[in-house]
Parts: structure tokens; sequence; C-alpha cells
């Protein structure tokens, strides 16, 4: 579904009087959405909660989406066919658009896996608001951890068009963070990730 669908000689964007910047005084911090992209059980969600629970601790506003429960509501009405997948990454990504200007350091966690998807979200924003983050894992070590059995089932075909079995996953040719989330420990994952924050001037500093 693309944008012109959707609108209307009638719909006038405003500008708030509140901009992004006196919120980003108020808050201490800047804004930006992190967008955690890699194969489903790379450990996207994961990461991104953790890094979220490291930024809580310095008292950022954050707010995750994450794939699955974005299917509980928002995104209820999509299957997962390639044309509703596009859809789901474009109101995600809108609404990602929306919390940035709010104030909120936003945190994405999806497969995501094509890029013209990803690369329509990041023409959303200004440059350097969107953080490509790649969570590398390889194949087997996703499957190891695929306690619901979605990769056995998409290997004998129970499940189509599932990424990197019967549905490809291009990997970001030039991401701001690679994080090799089959190897790395949480911990140092999440310090990857604050450094490049810090890096950028999103936040000022970590916690002790």
């Amino acid at each position: 579904m693309s944008d012109s669908t959707n609108r209307s000689g009638n719909v006038v964007w405003h500008d708030a009087e509140v901009t992004r910047a006196m919120r980003a005084e108020l808050n201490g911090h800047g804004s930006v959405i992190l967008w955690f992209t890699g194969l489903s059980g790379a450990g996207k969600s994961t990461l991104a909660h953790a890094v979220e629970a490291r930024l809580h601790q310095l008292g950022c506003l954050t707010f995750v989406f994450d794939g699955d429960n974005v299917r509980h509501g928002l995104c209820s009405d999509l299957s997962f066919s390639a044309k509703d997948r596009m859809e789901n990454i474009r109101r995600v990504g809108e609404m990602s658009k929306l919390f940035l200007e709010a104030g909120v350091i936003t945190l994405t966690a999806f497969i995501s896996p094509f890029r013209e998807d990803r690369d329509r979200v990041r023409a959303l924003v200004p440059n350097g608001d969107f953080l490509e983050i790649y969570c590398r894992c390889s194949i087997e070590v996703c499957e190891q951890r695929d306690t619901k059995g979605f990769y056995k089932r998409a290997r004998t075909g129970e499940i189509k068009d599932f990424t990197g079995i019967s549905s490809p996953y291009e990997e970001p040719k030039i991401p701001e963070l690679v994080i090799d989330t089959g190897k790395l420990p949480l911990a140092e994952s999440v310090n990857n990730v604050m450094a490049l924050l810090i890096d950028r001037g999103i936040v000022k500093q970590t916690p002790d």
C-alpha cells in the first residue's frame, strides 16, 4: 500500500508548537530510530529490550516496537504475504517517525528482510535519525534457538515464505552497526549499541 492511497486534498500536516528540539532539551537526550534487523531467532527483540532497559536506567524516554506485539493490534489485519509484510513495515516506519518527533528513542525489532522496505523507512526521516543495526547470526544458530519450531515447520513446507528458508533475507549493505548476536554476549552487544548512541550525541553517558 503506497502513501498516495491514503492522501486527500483535505488533509494538511500541522506543525507542533512544541518542537522536537524543545522536547530534547526537556528530556536531556535526543531522539532516534534504532532499527534492529536480522533473521528470526537472531536476538533482535532480546537486544532491543536490553538496550531499552539500559536507557531507562539513564532516565531516557524509550519505546520498543516488537514485531509480534505490533501484529496483535496495529497490524492485526495483515497476513504474511509479501504485500502485507511491506505494509507492516510501512506502518511501523510511520509510527516510528511520529515517536521520533515526540522525542522518544524508538527501538524496532523486525526481521524486515528487504532492503527496499528498510530504505523506505530511512527516507521518512532526516539523515542520521535512522540507525540500522544488523543482528548478524548464522541460520544454524537461529535454528538452535527456535524453541517454537518455526524453522522445522518451514523446512517441511508447513510455513510458506519463511525468511532464510523459502524467502530471502537481504543483508544491509551499509548499516550503522553490525552486531554478531550469534557470538557476542548480550551485555557486550548492549554496550556496542550504547557506544553508537553516545558517539551520535543521542545520550551523554552510561551508568557507572
